[in-house]
């Protein structure tokens, strides 16, 4: 291993550990070193603070150390613009480091490579591309949104072994507690949580990331003939935490007291034209247009079957149970795909043991190319 990949891994690192607490922003880790030893590095936390360029250089600081001639590497872009904070470009070069090493550019249009030619301008040496792929993977639903305006679409389920699920005893979950603790994690990263009105009324969720800290994402209920039950969590909670119920039209003017009382709970609702050909295709643009960059789909195997029928799919999470539920198993995930043609490769696998359970990820085709991963063509 090169001592540039060392140093790149260790950054990427960083920035991992911001998942969940910096967005919509990108999660980056930076890594300043002089003379072949770490002097300082930093990670951006939180949203609306301090970059991980910034963070690092204040370490230097508070370290003694002088970051002069030293080397940066980071796995975004340095930003150039005026947001919450001041340009990261700036402070590199008040700090007059010598060099800069970039995992992956910044494709929003107030970066897109500006931050790199204004550093190299000032005279400092920038290289691009160290683990560019595994900085693209860690931040792929900022940069689907920053190049494309649309929403990064994660579908997330958890099965037994023989594919079913849900139960019909009376056990709830299929999955362990460290996997579902795992699935809370991906819940704080995205803007928006997904199901469809039949999960509501078997499961009836809160749809919330736990411990409950935090931003929340938005909830939102596919629900066409407004079944919502008005006593459900999701309505309970809907003035501290947004829900929203994706139904028809006809169903607002048909259903309209119904209508009424949801909306006094705090919901919104959303009705698609009845000549709409996607009702997916309708909340996805939607979601778009609020500038949600990240959804999380939770529902069974009908919802899912539709977001992978309509190649809406970016990503895929599926937790799989050691344990084979037979005659006590509903809702097998194949009920969903009965018309699916062909087949589906996962790239970017990632399988994962998580005690008794198996983890497995990865991206579709689309997700791929989305990301602007080597392999994938817009």
């Amino acid at each position: 291993m090169t001592s540039d990949l060392k140093y790149m891994q260790i950054a990427l690192r960083l920035a991992a550990r911001s998942l969940g607490n910096v967005e919509p922003n990108p999660a980056v880790g930076a890594v300043i070193v002089k003379k072949g030893k770490v002097i300082s590095t930093g990670r951006h936390k939180k949203f609306g603070g301090l970059h991980a360029e910034i963070n690092a250089l204040e370490n230097c600081r508070k370290q003694g150390a002088n970051p002069r001639g030293a080397t940066m590497y980071v796995t975004l872009e340095p930003c150039c613009h005026y947001g919450k904070t001041g340009p990261c470009t700036d402070a590199i070069i008040k700090a007059k480091l010598s060099k800069v090493v970039v995992a992956t550019i910044d494709p929003s249009k107030h970066a897109n490579g500006k931050g790199v030619r204004l550093l190299r301008k000032a005279g400092i040496k920038v290289d691009i591309g160290l683990c560019q792929n595994d900085a693209k993977i860690l931040n792929a639903p900022f940069l689907k949104f920053a190049k494309t305006g649309k929403t990064w679409v994660t579908l997330k389920w958890a099965q037994s072994a023989d594919g079913f699920l849900a139960r019909t005893d009376k056990k709830r979950w299929i999955s362990n507690i460290k996997s579902r603790t795992d699935a809370h994690k991906i819940r704080r990263r995205v803007g928006a949580v997904l199901v469809g009105i039949n999960t509501v009324l078997k499961d009836d969720p809160l749809l919330t990331p736990m411990p409950n800290y935090g931003k929340k994402p938005v909830r939102i209920v596919l629900d066409n003939d407004l079944r919502i039950p008005l006593n459900c969590r999701l309505l309970a909670t809907a003035k501290n935490v947004p829900v929203l119920i994706l139904t028809q039209v006809k169903t607002l003017k048909l259903r309209s007291k119904k209508a009424k009382q949801i909306i006094g709970t705090g919901a919104e609702l959303l009705g698609f034209p009845d000549k709409t050909k996607s009702n997916l295709k309708f909340i996805l643009n939607h979601l778009a247009k609020l500038g949600i960059q990240h959804l999380l789909v939770e529902g069974g195997p009908i919802v899912i079957g539709s977001f992978l029928k309509e190649k809406f799919a970016d990503e895929i999470i599926v937790y799989v149970s050691p344990k084979i539920l037979d005659s006590a198993g509903a809702a097998r995930m194949t009920r969903g795909q009965e018309k699916l043609t062909g087949d589906m490769r996962l790239h970017c696998l990632n399988v994962q043991l998580i005690n008794s359970d198996l983890r497995v990820s990865g991206f579709t085709k689309n997700g791929l190319r989305y990301a602007g991963i080597s392999g994938g063509k817009l």
